[in-house]
């Protein structure tokens, strides 16, 4: 027996990499096959939230991806993560419309996630990052206040954390990833000149540094 929403979004994956070459256009194929599943997971979560009035962002990864993807879908570096940035003093509302939707809160190692009813690998969880504070003592500012863009990505409209707000926090981070992530933004004119006036110091100075020749 069919799984029916995932048999739907099968079909919906399909019908749209034809329907993309019936009109001569070229996809990334692994890119949006990957998208779509992880659209699909986040729509589970991202549409109750915002049916509760709960805002949220969709940062890290995922976001790079769906940036990148407007400016050149062939720069688009894949991804398996799933993070969302929202207040902590929402916490509790989001523990309880997650619940409702077949998600399980937990608090491993530090990260608070929300993993799919039977999940036990946090790597498929969402997982839950707080604006206005530091992941780790590490990164060198606070994450950025909530202000989402919201975008339509395969029907489903997500709110994602802006260029500038998400230049900014993987530059605190300085992952090699994140740094991974900052030079990919930047080869595709991400980082302008306006995104990089708005960076605190010790940021700008990480910027240049990426920006030195190997």
């Amino acid at each position: 027996m069919h799984d029916n929403k995932l048999y739907q979004r099968m079909v919906s994956f399909e019908q749209f990499v034809r329907a993309t070459l019936e009109k001569g256009g070229s996809i990334n194929t692994l890119f949006e096959e990957r998208l779509f599943a992880m659209v699909g997971m986040l729509e589970r979560i991202a549409v109750p939230l915002a049916e509760a009035g709960i805002p949220y962002e969709v940062i890290g990864g995922m976001a790079v991806m769906v940036h990148v993807n407007r400016i050149e879908p062939s720069a688009v570096r894949n991804t398996k993560d799933i993070d969302i940035m929202v207040d902590r003093a929402d916490l509790r509302r989001i523990q309880d419309v997650a619940a409702k939707h077949g998600f399980n809160f937990r608090h491993v190692s530090g990260v608070d996630m929300l993993l799919p009813e039977g999940e036990t690998k946090a790597r498929n969880a969402v997982h839950l990052v707080f604006s206005g504070e530091k992941v780790k003592e590490t990164q060198a500012v606070p994450n950025p206040p909530l202000a989402p863009e919201f975008v339509a990505i395969h029907g489903v409209e997500v709110a994602v954390i802006p260029v500038a707000d998400l230049v900014r926090m993987k530059l605190s981070n300085n992952r090699d990833i994140d740094r991974v992530h900052v030079r990919d933004m930047d080869e595709v004119g991400l980082v302008t000149a306006e995104v990089e006036a708005a960076l605190p110091a010790v940021l700008r100075e990480r910027l240049a540094e990426l920006r030195e020749p190997e």
